[in-house]
């Protein structure tokens, strides 16, 4: 295949992808039912149920704003070849092919995220702000940035300058020793990262004594769960949205409540929430997302050796002569469509992972508080309750509300 052909294939699988994604939110939008579900009627008051109609469609248009502004750059930066322009400049300075891609990679991530600030902006101070979600000052705005800009030089450099030292010295064998990096970095960042990078951003402090906190230890010690970490954060910082996770392995695992959530729901509906939580750990769905995705990632690097010192790529892009940065872009781009079928796929093992959760908690305390304690938390997110089919077929790696409170009725009857 030529390198025109190339091009054109690359702007084709941009262009689809684009589409598809935009006809999926179009679907989306329009699947908003104008009639409050039954399911929902007892804790949902009807101008709340109206106020999520317009969020979704607030959060839909801005949507459609930012993915064709990204796919049009895009388009004009392949059309042009300034991917290839950018590569010719930093030669005439960079001799080292590392630096050569480091720099190169540097002013991509740059750039980019000086174009995406004004969206950023808009998103947080604009529309969160008017449905009264954003708590985050702009202080702690560029804070965030500037930390964000640190990992990135720390952790970002420091992995990506190893995965190219790799491919410039095992040249196509590097996706064997790529894939051990990539899996250490990964084991690493999932067992420290709520204790070595979340406190960069937030305050966690462990969960006061009291009656919360005996409830929970008690249901702990009856399911046989080592239960040593229960943290709270502030999320209430940066938004009056809730949430909660459970996060590392081994001694190191910990759970997440966000002060938000203990704020808004009952001392049962903590407990659900968090057995719910404690149901991903003893169905094991870490280590088996984990391991999944680590097959993934080999699967992926090995494809990439087979192209990674192809020319033709290089040569797509705008360059004049083979370049290991070029490759990886155009690769990126060329494996759209299978990131997007591996990302579905992940998305159906999720969903699962989640109505075994939901079943656990269920079995082992009670479906009515988990329910109230999820309905609770789409009314103050202001989720929408009736999303389309394909777009949560393709996009959720949650089952929707509807779906997990009629799945958990079932274990209301057998109690």
């Amino acid at each position: 295949m030529s390198s025109f052909q190339l091009l054109v294939l690359i702007i084709g699988i941009v262009l689809v992808d684009y589409f598809f994604d935009l006809l999926l939110d179009f679907l989306n939008m329009k699947s908003a039912k104008g009639k409050l579900p039954k399911e929902v009627e007892d804790i949902y008051p009807p101008e709340e149920y109206a106020k999520s109609q317009r969020y979704l469609k607030a959060r839909s248009k801005f949507s459609f704003l930012t993915t064709a502004f990204s796919t049009s750059l895009t388009v004009l930066i392949l059309v042009f070849g300034f991917f290839g322009d950018l590569h010719i400049w930093l030669s005439d300075h960079f001799q080292n092919p590392i630096a050569h891609s480091m720099v190169f990679f540097s002013i991509l991530f740059i750039v980019s995220d000086i174009i995406n600030i004004p969206f950023e902006l808009y998103s947080t101070f604009v529309i969160e702000e008017k449905f009264g979600f954003n708590k985050t000052s702009l202080k702690t705005f560029w804070v965030d940035k500037l930390k964000g800009y640190l990992l990135a030089i720390i952790l970002g450099g420091g992995l990506g300058y190893v995965l190219l030292w790799l491919i410039f010295e095992w040249q196509e064998q590097f996706w064997i020793f790529a894939l051990i990096v990539i899996t250490a970095f990964s084991l690493f960042m999932s067992i420290f990262y709520t204790s070595l990078i979340l406190p960069l951003f937030n305050k966690l402090t462990p969960l006061a004594d009291g009656e919360l906190k005996n409830k929970i230890n008690a249901y702990a010690d009856r399911v046989k769960f080592p239960l040593d970490n229960i943290f709270v954060i502030d999320g209430s910082k940066r938004s009056s949205k809730a949430n909660a996770f459970f996060s590392g392995m081994g001694k190191k695992k910990k759970i997440v409540l966000y002060d938000t959530l203990i704020e808004k729901q009952s001392q049962e509906e903590l407990v659900a929430v968090l057995a719910h939580e404690v149901g991903h750990f003893k169905k094991k769905h870490v280590i088996v997302s984990m391991a999944i995705s680590i097959v993934q990632m080999a699967i992926t690097l090995y494809i990439l050796s087979l192209f990674i010192f192809n020319e033709s790529l290089s040569l797509a892009l705008g360059a004049d002569d083979m370049s290991v940065h070029l490759n990886l872009v155009a690769f990126a781009l060329l494996y759209t469509p299978i990131s997007k079928l591996t990302g579905v796929f992940m998305n159906m093992i999720s969903r699962k992972n989640e109505y075994e959760a939901d079943a656990y908690a269920s079995t082992t305390y009670d479906p009515v508080p988990l329910q109230s304690a999820l309905k609770k938390l789409s009314v103050d997110s202001l989720s929408n309750l009736t999303p389309h089919p394909a777009y949560v077929f393709v996009n959720y790696s949650h089952p929707t509300l509807l779906q997990r409170i009629k799945q958990m009725d079932k274990f209301k009857k057998e109690k």
